[in-house]
């Protein structure tokens, strides 16, 4: 018999890769990446459906109904229009957004919602924490990646510019080349990085310090994720030279990187 924790690491998974398809599509306008997006979404919904059937018969009265159900059933809500807006109405902007909360929704559920004593919350918290680090790891990783490649486009770019054709400019794979690396990996590191500040956002209001949602390090993140997407949305939509991509790369990651010297201002799990 499928465990319930099993089930929702599923969910949470499959949700966080059909996330990653949507904003590959909202940006590119890719159709087979919206395809995936959809199917994968679609499978989260049958999940999600298939629980709340059960948990619906197994207790008829819906006074018995738990925070933990209707929590479910808002996220559940969340991909049902979203769906449907997908569907019918084509506003991908919404449609990514909307599931980035249902997202976070998920989350929070995974672990279960406890009868509200400080030390539930605590742990509660502790452990959307783990999911918010993990998340943002593999978008530091992706961004890194991002930086690596604009470095790359603004050193071969000058060089170019200059007529200076060393050895390391011939060793160098083409600028068309890079930029294409360059935006994919951005691609991928942007939406990781919205799905972990909303699982960050989730484990704050769980916890009941809404003092932090002002930490100088939760904005700063909060600002280089929109300086990520004016730069994927700057770079699809009106078609800006790569070189000013890589700059904006560039001007993104150093903010986000600023995270790390925030600890000594910062309340938000400061590393030791």
């Amino acid at each position: 018999m499928i465990t319930e924790n099993w089930l929702y690491d599923a969910m949470l998974y499959i949700y966080a890769l059909s996330l990653l398809f949507y904003f590959s599509d909202f940006v590119d306008r890719n159709r087979r990446a919206k395809q995936m997006g959809t199917g994968l979404l679609v499978f989260v919904w049958v999940l999600q459906t298939a629980y709340l059937i059960q948990r619906i018969v197994s207790h008829l009265n819906m006074s018995f109904f738990s925070l933990f159900e209707y929590l479910l059933l808002f996220s559940w809500l969340l991909v049902t229009i979203s769906l449907v807006m997908n569907r019918f109405f084509r506003i991908e902007f919404i449609v990514f957004f909307v599931n980035v909360i249902g997202f976070a929704v998920l989350a929070l559920n995974m672990f279960g919602i406890g009868s509200g004593t400080s030390l539930e919350r605590w742990e509660l918290a502790r452990k959307l924490l783990y999911v918010h680090v993990s998340l943002m790891i593999c978008a530091y990783a992706a961004l890194t990646i991002a930086t690596i490649f604009a470095g790359m486009y603004l050193f071969l770019h000058s060089r170019l510019k200059g007529k200076q054709w060393t050895k390391s400019v011939r060793r160098l794979p083409s600028l068309e080349l890079i930029d294409i690396y360059m935006y994919r990996s951005t691609l991928i590191g942007t939406p990781l990085l919205a799905m972990s500040l909303a699982v960050a956002v989730t484990s704050i209001l769980t916890e009941g310090q809404y003092a932090l949602l002002f930490d100088l390090k939760v904005i700063a993140s909060f600002i280089s994720l929109g300086l990520y997407i004016w730069t994927v949305l700057k770079r699809r939509w009106l078609d800006g030279p790569g070189w000013k991509m890589a700059r904006w790369n560039l001007y993104s990651y150093a903010l986000l990187f600023l995270n790390v010297f925030l600890n000594q201002a910062s309340s938000f799990h400061g590393w030791s």
